[in-house]
């Protein structure tokens, strides 16, 4: 009986067996009486060759039917080759077509022929059978997992928050609202209310999820779907938690370096600078920069990643701009007595990659904050009344993990990031 293995692991040490495979058609090759497959499992090939002298038992047939990335199951024979590129190839006994894949292709999965990113994204999981594009959300999930050991190794507690909600937590963000049993209920774009509640109890919480935002946004940096990473903790000001945020982006970096190099070098992908301290930058001391480039900048305005470009000499990496005006930032960031929160942004280059800051605790100066903003205080009473039961100092931040992709690898335009991304004029597949 052959034993049933995957290609990939498929090696020497197999010579003399008989084994069962299955894979994709990545080629054929046709030279009369032998036929050549390169069969794929995504991960490795295999060389599959067949000879007339082999006898006939119904393979030349099969063999000649057979198309790219038709799916076929092959049992047969391992022996030692001086043709293929791994040493080894499979001699076949048997082929059986599993699944036929139609012709011609949407997109060609060679890469040869390129694709506009819209097509690629009509057929994307047949765009990312090519390894330059499907390595990207092999190495995006190698950065999930090392960011939740980073947490679990520094004590945090992992929790999921409602997406259903009844209010806004930022304020003035544009939500998704949706029905709720003829209730009005929105789509959540921010985990913030909740994680500030769970300080009380948990005390150190993150959570990596899925959040949205109804802006009509049209750029290569926006999504109205999005991976927001989150923490919250009980105790600590925005220079701990900046310090949290630095350590996790330099932890994941290096450690892509371990776990993730042969993939990053299909990509030719060149990871940040991470040994270096992340630069500090006020939001003053960056609009003084700007007039000094000569940027028409006044205090209270944001600052645009057009406006960012112009210091890119000296921001280059990762860096943070901290200690925003009040009128920039949500009710629940804690202001200092000059007005200028104690708040921070976390850039890399020209992209803006999250927020944080530390948070305001005091329930009475949360309700002035809501009616300084033209806020329905109504809509946060169930959030409000937990600051009655003791919540502690904290600070906290969000970071898109999409955006963080881009950083990582280099990369121009967000869609690349996300398997099926979600904007304005995308909502399907």
């Amino acid at each position: 009986m052959s034993m049933k293995v995957q290609v990939s692991e498929i090696s020497l040490d197999l010579v003399g067996r008989n084994i069962v495979t299955a894979g994709w058609v990545l080629e054929k090759r046709d030279l009369g009486k032998i036929k050549f497959l390169l069969i794929s499992d995504r991960d490795n090939t295999v060389q599959v060759t067949w000879k007339s002298e082999h006898g006939d038992t119904g393979l030349k047939a099969v063999i000649d039917s057979l198309r790219q990335n038709d799916v076929i199951k092959v049992d047969g024979e391992v022996v030692k080759s001086n043709v293929a590129r791994s040493g080894i190839e499979i001699v076949p006994q048997s082929i059986e077509i599993l699944n036929r894949c139609t012709h011609p292709l949407p997109i060609d999965i060679t890469g040869r022929i390129k694709s506009g990113l819209s097509t690629r994204l009509d057929y994307r999981p047949l765009d990312i059978v090519r390894d330059e594009f499907r390595h990207i959300f092999i190495i995006k999930s190698d950065v999930l997992r090392l960011i939740r050991d980073f947490f679990y190794g520094q004590g945090f507690v992992e929790v999921i928050t409602p997406r259903i909600i009844v209010s806004a937590t930022e304020g003035g963000a544009n939500l998704f609202k949706v029905d709720y049993f003829g209730k009005v209920a929105y789509l959540a774009q921010s985990p913030q209310l909740y994680k500030e509640q769970l300080t009380l109890s948990l005390k150190r919480v993150f959570e990596i999820g899925t959040f949205f935002r109804a802006e009509p946004f049209d750029t290569n940096k926006h999504l109205n779907e999005f991976t927001s990473v989150d923490i919250e903790c009980a105790f600590c000001d925005m220079h701990d938690v900046m310090k949290i945020a630095e350590d996790m982006i330099r932890f994941v970096v290096n450690k892509l370096k371990e776990v993730s190099q042969n993939k990053l070098n299909i990509l030719k992908a060149r990871l940040p600078d991470v040994d270096r301290e992340f630069t500090r930058v006020t939001y003053r001391d960056l609009l003084n920069r700007m007039r000094k480039a000569g940027l028409d900048v006044k205090e209270g305005e944001d600052i645009s990643s057009d406006r960012m470009r112009s210091l890119l000499d000296e921001f280059s990496g990762f860096y943070f701009i901290t200690e925003w005006p009040e009128s920039t930032k949500p009710f629940y960031i804690k202001t200092g007595k000059d007005g200028m929160t104690q708040s921070f942004d976390l850039m890399y280059r020209d992209l803006e990659l999250g927020s944080g800051g530390t948070r305001e605790e005091r329930k009475s100066i949360l309700i002035e904050n809501i009616k300084k903003r033209h806020l329905d205080i109504k809509s946060f009473e169930s959030h409000l009344k937990i600051f009655d039961y003791g919540i502690p100092p904290h600070a906290g931040w969000g970071i898109g993990l999409d955006r963080l992709m881009m950083a990582i690898l280099g990369l121009e335009n967000i869609r690349e990031t996300v398997l099926y991304p979600r904007d304005r004029f995308r909502l399907e597949p």
